[in-house]
């Protein structure tokens, strides 16, 4: 199929200390969240002087990628829109049709297929083609990657430096506790979220030849009632200290840069935590600009470039659709919690 641009469609982050609540307001509008709650929030993003770090690797990870384009012969210019904060999608798709643009991929800096982290992302896309009009570019999502062999051995090759820190009489015993945002259980049921992440942890870990390990959820936001996946992280830290263990690895798999959930939320609360009960905390790296990952989206862009190109995946689930359906993530809101 034929494509003139790639669209890096993300989060967004604020960028100053001014941006910080106007950009939580922009992020939890229409949802169910107590006020204290995002002023606390706030005060994470206050701790790094009011900026995020999600937009700066954002450029990084551009920047890496159109040079992996160019050495492959890839003529494909770069784009960037987020959801929540400049630069905002809706001016990203005026630019690009000011550009030409008719046809793009889109890569979305999220792993797991989730209403957060696929729907939503069209259905902004949507809201935003349908304010320029006419001639709007066409957009079309770059399939999901949690199986990808470079996702895969990026995360492997981040675990591995890890457990390299532990003494080699330690390094069996130590526990590998992969980390995901946690959803809301109304949304959780009406996706492939969790299957994904077990794929991606199973598969990191035999990669690793590590077989203590488990998947752990952070950075819930909703309300008390609402019920969200679980174990909490930190709950997990206190309850493995209690269980006699010594070292603790955590991977944040479901991130693929070190933004302000990866920062404040395991780097500040869970090391923190790790050290009251005394447990050895290594905090694994995420995907960022390292090379097998950058070559990955560059791989996934192939495969869609080009009908004959080999659509790569390892496990037992196959390659993800290239486009989804109708029912595809669907959230149904406010489920009650069990009595």
């Amino acid at each position: 199929m034929k494509y003139d641009a790639l669209l890096v469609q993300s989060f967004g982050g604020p960028e100053g200390p001014d941006d910080v609540i106007p950009f939580l307001e922009n992020v939890l509008r229409g949802r169910n969240v107590p006020r204290e709650r995002m002023l606390e929030v706030a005060e994470h993003y206050q701790h790094f002087g009011g900026v995020s770090p999600i937009n700066q690797q954002n450029r990084d990870l551009i920047a890496a990628l159109e040079v992996e384009l160019k050495e492959h012969g890839v003529d494909l210019p770069i784009y960037w829109g987020n959801r929540n904060w400049t630069p905002y999608l809706v001016d990203t798709l005026q630019q690009m049709k000011a550009d030409g643009v008719g046809h793009a991929l889109v890569f979305v800096t999220s792993v797991f297929s989730s209403y957060s982290g696929c729907r939503q992302y069209r259905e902004d896309t949507a809201k935003a083609q349908a304010e320029i009009g006419e001639d709007a570019p066409r957009c079309d999502k770059i399939r999901t990657y949690f199986n990808h062999p470079g996702f895969i051995e990026t995360m492997t090759e981040c675990v591995n430096e890890s457990l390299a820190q532990i003494p080699a009489e330690r390094r069996d015993a130590a526990e590998l506790v992969f980390t995901a945002h946690s959803i809301p259980l109304g949304m959780s049921e009406n996706c492939n979220y969790v299957k994904q992440l077990e794929e991606s942890c199973r598969l990191v870990s035999e990669a690793t030849g590590h077989a203590k390990w488990r998947l752990v959820y952070q950075s819930r936001s909703g309300p008390p009632t609402q019920p969200w996946l679980e174990p909490d992280v930190c709950d997990v830290i206190r309850d493995l200290a209690k269980a006699g263990a010594s070292d603790v690895i955590v991977s944040p798999i479901g991130f693929i840069s070190d933004h302000m959930e990866v920062l404040f939320d395991l780097d500040t609360e869970a090391k923190d935590t790790a050290a009251e009960v005394g447990l050895n905390f290594i905090r694994s790296g995420t995907a960022g600009v390292r090379p097998r990952f950058v070559q990955m989206i560059r791989e996934l862009i192939e495969e869609r470039l080009n009908a004959d190109q080999p659509k790569l995946a390892v496990g037992t689930m196959g390659p993800s659709h290239d486009f989804c359906p109708a029912d595809c993530c669907l959230y149904t809101p406010q489920r009650p919690r069990p009595a």
